[in-house]
């Protein structure tokens, strides 16, 4: 089974930042709106995590 994370930047931050618990790709989508609509956030991705 594929399982993903969620990747994202920071307002006031360097770097990425990265969910700490992977996601499957149908509940990475809801996260994924969930985290837009957080202040501050921007350039949210779903990655796939290495094995």
């Amino acid at each position: 089974m594929e399982t993903v994370k969620i990747t994202w930047t920071q307002e006031g931050s360097e770097g990425r930042w990265e969910s700490a618990v992977s996601y499957s790709p149908a509940a990475a989508e809801d996260y994924k709106l969930y985290k837009e609509a957080q202040e501050g956030v921007s350039d949210v991705q779903i990655v796939a995590v290495q094995p």
